[in-house]
């Protein structure tokens, strides 16, 4: 089947498409009746649809929290999955102002190009194609619009509950080329000690990290005590200074994203494991000695008692990302990736037992399921074979510690957009996508769709 002359054909009306669509600032907003993620999401939600509606294809619209638009008839269906939500612009754009949608050598920019407007308009337009060369799909084509996926993926949650059809496979164009047909599962938690404080010692300052799923490269403490003692601490990468009434301890660590915590170094453990140094009492004493000795920089939960991996993807990690102290009480917020053939069951009440013993209770839990598609399933087959044919590369599989928006909806896969040696530019500044990658993407969603639709 002939399809990709008409997506060179319509490589302006596909760029103008995306354009307009990146000019909408579909960033989440103050929630409003008819608007649950904001107007601005709302707005690209309703400018989507009417696109889809202009080539010819049915629509529906969820409350505005998640659309779709379908083309051909039958009892299943197959899903592309993506999303027009984005993350805020940032500072320090220089080649394009962040919402232009500016079109100029070679590339398009603007946030959402890449994360996840560009491959979703691009799938739109690969649908396009094969209806106009005559494509008559055995299974439904549906290609849905989500509008929550930066900031917890409720839309889908929504999705499930009211209703909305389960594929029966498909993919999101969100990830990265050849295929990632395992994702670790992942533990989102927060840990908490309430602290009885006696004596001349007391510790009033202990924070670090910004979230989660960053390993933090900077913690600070500061406690009531002796001047003197800032000459028991011995550490690297950790500064004593000497303050009112006390001393403030501040620790240093390399950055590094939740999933690869190997990478970095975490300046909240570090933190802890100076203060250990220090002839603390009670329950002050016993917390630091709790996390010097059971997570410290460790990054596989060995001290915990949590330790596992499987062959397809690795090591569990465990991130501690956020600690924050007030009234006494010391709260840790961690990350933890449980490898692709593990459970939640397997790997939730190690961790639980372990601070239990430290004294601290789970006080928030969120948790994504691992999934894994074997490869000799007929999704990853039939991707596997368009992606070898469209390519000419071998389709290898990845199992990774992130997490996609194939987590949201049973039955899929991240497939694409982001082709093998090519620089990951979402979230950062100048977000961008060459012409000719978007048009290439647009290629290999369509054969995939027909091969999965036929």
């Amino acid at each position: 089947m002939d399809y990709k002359p008409f997506i060179r054909a319509h490589a302006d009306e596909l760029l103008g498409s995306l354009s307009a669509l990146i000019q909408i600032p579909s960033v989440e907003g103050e929630p409003t009746p008819g608007a649950p993620y904001g107007a601005e999401v709302a707005r690209c939600l309703q400018e989507t649809l009417a696109l889809c509606e202009k080539l010819g294809f049915r629509t529906v619209n969820m409350d505005n929290r998640v659309g779709w638009c379908e083309y051909g008839e039958g009892d299943e269906m197959i899903a592309v999955l993506g999303h027009l939500d984005v993350v805020p612009a940032g500072d320090d754009w220089q080649a394009a102002e962040p919402f232009s949608g500016e079109v100029k050598d070679g590339r398009i920019y603007g946030r959402g190009t890449m994360d996840d407007k560009g491959p979703t308009v691009a799938a739109l337009y690969a649908l396009a194609a094969l209806k106009d060369a005559g494509f008559v799909p055995s299974r439904r084509v549906r290609i849905l619009f989500g509008t929550n996926e930066e900031t917890g993926c409720q839309d889908m949650v929504w999705y499930l509950e009211h209703g909305g059809e389960v594929p029966v496979m498909g993919f999101t164009p969100d990830g990265e080329y050849p295929i990632i047909n395992g994702e670790k599962g992942i533990m989102n938690c927060t840990y908490a000690r309430k602290f009885s404080q006696t004596g001349d010692c007391r510790l009033t300052r202990f924070e670090g990290g910004t979230a989660s799923n960053v390993s933090p490269a900077y913690a600070v403490a500061e406690l009531t005590c002796p001047a003197d003692w800032a000459g028991k601490i011995e550490a690297e990468k950790v500064t004593v200074t000497p303050i009112e009434g006390g001393l403030r301890i501040e620790a240093a660590g390399i950055s590094a994203h939740g999933s690869t915590p190997e990478q970095g170094e975490n300046a909240i453990g570090r933190l802890a494991m100076a203060l250990s140094q220090l002839p603390l009492e009670g329950d002050l004493a016993d917390c630091m000695a709790f996390l010097t000795d059971r997570i410290g920089m460790e990054t596989r939960g060995e001290s915990i008692g949590l330790a596992m991996r499987d062959e397809l993807s690795g090591d569990l990690t465990v991130n501690l990302g956020v600690a924050t102290f007030a009234d006494d009480t010391l709260e840790l917020t961690l990350s933890v990736r449980y490898p692709v053939t593990k459970t939640y069951d397997e790997a939730h009440p190690r961790m639980e037992r372990a601070f239990s013993l430290g004294g601290f209770h789970e006080t928030k839990m969120k948790h994504k399921a691992a999934i894994y598609m074997p490869p000799e399933s007929e999704l990853i087959q039939k991707l596997s074979k368009v992606y070898e044919e469209q390519t000419g590369d071998k389709a290898e599989l990845k199992s990774i510690g992130g997490g996609t928006y194939a987590k949201s909806i049973p039955n899929l896969v991240a497939f694409g957009p982001i082709f093998p040696g090519d620089e990951i530019r979402e979230h950062k500044p100048d977000e961008y996508m060459e012409v000719e990658r978007l048009l290439q993407n647009a290629e290999i969603l369509a054969a995939a769709m027909y091969e999965l639709a036929k």
